[in-house]
């Protein structure tokens, strides 16, 4: 696998995910779903993004109040702070590649202290580049620290920032899952992020 040439400790670009990644995971999908009247089996951007306009915008501005109460409320995953902090006294460039918005991006890095980190050019939401899976945003992020996509590693706990690497030619990390369900997908996998800080 390409992304997987280059051992963890020698890269110097990462991009995270948010919620589920730097974050404990809170939000309930499934309850979101039922509010907007989205099948349980469809993606909720992909939905939202084939409505009518004025249906689009009703729902999409319910989607991001939630997610405000949400994202100030956020509590950092076990070892998250740890991890980013280290990569940062190392100087590594740092992202954020989130299906959020962008604002609640930075809400959510202020909640769990991360927010000195995180440059808010380098912090992608849904508005900012194609939601994942789509490899737009790391696309974007290679571009703007002027190195190939294959430098990039991609950290996440879903499969969207798995095939997100993938489709990008970066590397992916797996985290905050007690086992690997995507092992086709993924380069490197921890059970949580202190695991992956003792990585490197």
């Amino acid at each position: 696998m390409m992304g997987a040439s280059v051992a963890l400790a020698q890269r110097k670009h990462w991009v995270f995910d948010m919620d589920g990644t730097l974050t404990i995971a809170v939000h309930d999908f499934e309850a979101i779903k039922r509010a907007l009247e989205i099948p349980v089996d469809e993606d909720i951007l992909g939905h939202l993004a084939a409505l009518p306009a004025d249906e689009a915008a009703a729902k999409h501005a319910w989607l991001l109040e939630h997610e405000r109460e949400l994202a100030l409320a956020s509590q950092a995953a076990p070892g998250a702070v740890e991890l980013v902090r280290e990569l940062a006294g190392r100087g590594h460039q740092l992202g954020i590649l989130t299906r959020n918005a962008h604002a609640l991006a930075l809400l959510t890095l202020q909640a769990i202290g991360l927010h000195d980190c995180f440059a808010s050019a380098y912090v992608l939401g849904r508005d900012e580049a194609a939601p994942k899976p789509a490899p737009d945003g790391l696309l974007h992020l290679a571009d703007a620290w002027q190195v190939a996509p294959h430098e990039l590693v991609m950290v996440g706990d879903y499969r969207f920032d798995l095939e997100c690497a993938r489709a990008a030619g970066a590397c992916s990390v797996l985290v905050n899952l007690p086992d690997n369900p995507w092992p086709a997908l993924t380069d490197h996998f921890a059970v949580d992020c202190w695991a992956l800080q003792q990585a490197l």
